[in-house]
C-alpha cells in the first residue's frame, strides 16, 4: 500500500504573531515562518501547505494592493507549499456590541472571503475554512448570556451569508477566552443559533481540551472534578464525550499538544497552553487523541478534512527560530497521518 497523502500537512504562520510585539518578543517575519516551514523535512515527507493570518503585521503589503493575494500566492507556490483556512481579523471590529463593531466584524470577513477566492484563483488554495471567533471576553458576554449569544449569532449569520456567496465556510475556534464559545455547550448553543450550512467548528487539540476542565464554564465541565492527570481512562472517556457532541459541527482540525494549565503572554487573553509536540509535560497522546476528531464513534475515518493544521502560539522566539522545532511538529503530523489518513490518487 502506498504512504497516506491525505490529510494534507500544514504549518499555522500566526504563531509568528500572537503573544508577539509591544511589551513581548518581536514579531517573527512571515518568511522567516515560510523558510522553516519550507525546510522540515522527515524521512522524505514535507510539509504541504500553511494556514495563515490576515494581518497587517505579515500581510500588509499583500492585504492592500489589487495584485496582492496574486504576488503571495506565487512567493508561497516559490517554497512548494499551498494555502488552506484563513483567519478574518474579526477583532477589528466585534460579534457583539455596538452595530459599528458588529459591521466592522462582517466586513473583515467579506476581506477574507475576497483575498482566500483570489489565492483559489491563483491556484493555490484549493481547500480550508475561513476562520473566525466572537471578538468578545466571556466575562462580557456573561452579563447577558441569552441577550448576547443571540446578537453574536445574528453578526455570526450576516457574515455566513457572506460567506456564501464566495462558497466559503466559517470555522469558529473551540478556544475558552471568546465569550459565546468558551464551552463546548456555549459553543454548540451558539452555532444552533446561527442556524446556517456553512457555520461550523475549528477544533484545536490544545484549545479545546480546556472544555474538558470547564475553565470560564464551570458548570459544562466533561471530566469530574476529582480528576487526576494519571487517570487515562476517565481522560479518553472525557474526549469520546467532547468529540462526539462536536465532531459533527467540526469543517477544520488543528492538532497541538497541552499541559493542562492557561497562558498568555503580551496583550492575548489566557487560554489554552500550546506545548511543543515533544513537551514531557503533555497530556495529550497527540496521535491517539487525534483519532477522536478523524474519526466517527465507530472508528470509521470521516475523511472530513482536506488538510489538518499545527496551530503552536506563545512559543519564545529561540524556540521558534531552531529548525529542530519544526522537524519534530512535522514529524507529529507525519504520525497522526499514518494512523488516520488515507491516500488518493491526484
Amino acid at each position: 500500500m502506498p504512504e497516506n497523502n491525505y490529510p494534507k500537512l500544514h504549518n499555522a504562520t500566526w504563531p509568528g504573531i500572537v503573544g508577539k510585539g509591544s511589551d513581548s518578543e518581536p514579531i517573527i517575519p512571515f518568511d522567516t515562518l515560510l523558510e522553516k516551514t519550507a525546510a522540515a523535512e522527515v524521512s522524505g515527507v514535507k510539509f504541504d501547505g500553511v494556514d495563515i493570518g490576515l494581518f497587517d503585521e505579515h500581510l500588509g503589503s499583500y492585504l492592500h494592493s489589487e495584485d496582492g493575494a496574486f504576488r503571495l500566492a506565487d512567493k508561497v507556490r516559490g517554497y512548494n507549499l499551498e494555502i488552506g483556512s484563513l483567519v478574518a481579523n474579526v477583532w477589528a471590529g466585534s460579534a457583539m456590541g455596538a452595530k459599528e463593531s458588529r459591521d466592522i466584524f462582517v466586513e473583515q470577513v467579506r476581506n477574507a472571503c475576497i483575498f482566500g477566492q483570489k489565492l483559489r484563483e491563483a491556484g493555490v488554495r484549493n481547500g480550508g475554512v475561513i476562520r473566525i471567533d466572537s471578538a468578545v471576553s466571556p466575562e462580557v458576554w456573561s452579563k447577558d448570556p441569552a441577550g448576547n449569544t443571540k446578537q453574536i449569532a445574528e453578526t455570526f449569520r450576516k457574515a455566513c451569508d457572506v460567506a456564501a456567496d464566495f462558497g466559503e465556510k466559517l470555522a469558529a475556534e473551540g478556544e475558552i477566552c471568546w465569550g459565546g464559545m468558551q464551552s463546548w455547550k456555549t459553543m454548540i448553543e451558539t452555532m444552533e443559533a446561527v442556524d446556517r450550512p456553512n457555520m461550523g467548528f475549528q477544533a484545536d487539540m490544545s484549545h479545546t481540551f480546556l472544555y474538558l476542565l470547564g475553565y470560564n464554564s464551570p458548570e459544562d465541565r466533561i471530566l469530574p472534578v476529582d480528576f487526576q492527570w494519571g487517570d487515562r481512562a476517565a481522560l479518553e472517556e472525557g474526549l469520546k464525550t467532547m468529540t462526539a457532541k462536536l465532531r459533527p459541527w467540526t469543517f477544520d482540525f488543528h492538532v497541538a499538544q497541552n499541559d493542562g494549565t492557561v497562558h498568555g503572554t503580551g496583550s492575548h487573553d489566557k487560554t489554552g497552553r500550546h506545548c511543543l509536540a515533544t513537551d514531557p509535560n503533555g497530556k495529550l497522546d497527540i496521535t491517539h487523541d487525534a483519532g477522536y476528531w478523524l474519526r466517527n464513534e465507530n472508528g470509521e475515518l470521516t475523511k472530513a478534512f482536506r488538510h489538518i493544521c499545527w496551530d503552536g502560539c506563545m512559543f519564545p522566539n529561540t524556540v521558534m527560530g531552531d529548525q529542530q522545532t519544526w522537524n519534530d511538529i512535522l514529524s507529529a503530523l507525519v504520525k497522526v497521518r499514518q494512523a488516520h489518513g488515507w491516500y488518493q490518487e491526484s
